[in-house]
Formats: C-alpha cells, sequence, structure tokens
C-alpha cells in the first residue's frame, strides 16, 4: 500500500468481530475531501477505498438502515422483502437496499 499517515483528528477504529488482528480504521481527510477506509492485519494495511465526501450520507444511510434492521424482530421465512423502486430519474443509488 501506500505511505501510512497518522490518524487526523477525525477518524476511528473498529476491531473485526471475528478477533485476531484485523482492524479497519476509518479517517476524514478533509485536505481530499476523502473519508478513508483501510483494512489492517496487525500493523500492515491491507488494502484501503476512498469514499467521496458527497457519499458519505448514502453510507450513513444504509448503517442506519442495518441498525434500525437489527434492532427489530426478524421477518419470518415466508416473508419477502423488496427494494422499493427507483426515484422518477432512475436513481436507486438514494435507497439502502434491502436482502
Amino acid at each position: 500500500m501506500g505511505e501510512v499517515f497518522p490518524m487526523p483528528a477525525v477518524g476511528d477504529l473498529f476491531t473485526d468481530m471475528r478477533g485476531g488482528d484485523r482492524r479497519m480504521r476509518v479517517s476524514y481527510h478533509e485536505d481530499r475531501g476523502a473519508v478513508v477506509v483501510s483494512l489492517w492485519a496487525d500493523t500492515v494495511c491491507k488494502g484501503t477505498f476512498q469514499l467521496g465526501v458527497p457519499d458519505v450520507s448514502r453510507l450513513v444511510a444504509l448503517l442506519s438502515h442495518v441498525e434500525r434492521s437489527a434492532a427489530t424482530p426478524s421477518v419470518p421465512d415466508d416473508v419477502v422483502e423488496t427494494s422499493p423502486p427507483p426515484d422518477q430519474t432512475g436513481d436507486v443509488s438514494r435507497t439502502p437496499r434491502v436482502a
């Protein structure tokens, strides 16, 4: 990977639920207008993803949907959930997808 920068003022480190030495680092780089998600194994960065600030609200909406879904009782197996239809422009990117 590229050069490793110190954690900026806005960021956090998450531990993988599987345990071990896996970590996810999320940091905001105002100068680049990017949120960087990096995956770490111990002290080695295994990969990065740079998310543009305009896409942050979509990611937050998806994570909020997941959080709300996890807090509600599960749907019986015989009920199938579907995604709402795209808006008039055909853009489905603004609607979190439901499996």
